[in-house]
């Protein structure tokens, strides 16, 4: 982005103006994303509590958000300090931002808001069947879409009322 172009639509700190992506990824398991519409305490523990289960072991950074999650164990690494805490860090889930961002910024270059959840699904298959090779993963990916349809105002965001023009 133009540094005049981003003067005009990045203004203030943190996640103004941005698209906020939630991650949960289960030691040597399986990650989940969301986008989320803000980082406030209520919507960061009502996707916790659907994702892990009471009682389980919980580590993560220092965001406010997290205080409160009781009916866990709940640890958190303050990256202002250091990066891994014994056995409290975040590493998994960083290597999983990297690869995302590495894919949003390389490959799709710019990614609209409306599609960021897809693009964060994608994502998630590639990294949960990491350790799959490409016809495992791509057979995996193709019965996932047995009996799925998408159609052209669900994939280009268009209501029931709205009528869509084409262009050739």
């Amino acid at each position: 982005m133009h540094l005049d172009r981003r003067a005009r639509q990045i203004v203030g700190r943190g996640p103004v103006g941005k698209a906020i992506v939630m991650g949960i990824l289960e030691r040597h398991g399986e990650v989940r994303v969301k986008v989320v519409k803000t980082r406030r305490k209520k919507q960061v523990q009502a996707e916790v509590r659907q994702h892990v289960e009471p009682g389980s072991t919980i580590y993560t950074d220092a965001l406010k958000s997290c205080e409160g999650l009781n009916e866990y164990v709940h640890d958190f690494v303050d990256h202002t300090e250091a990066y891994v805490k014994g056995n409290c860090h975040t590493n998994g889930m960083e290597n999983f931002w990297s690869l995302f961002k590495r894919a949003i910024e390389g490959t799709y270059v710019s990614v609209e808001p409306y599609h960021l959840q897809a693009y964060a699904d994608e994502q998630a298959f590639r990294f949960n069947n990491r350790d799959c090779d490409d016809v495992d993963r791509f057979r995996a990916m193709v019965s996932g879409m047995a009996g799925k349809r998408i159609t052209y105002a669900e994939l280009t965001g268009k209501t029931e009322g709205e009528t869509a023009t084409e262009a050739f």
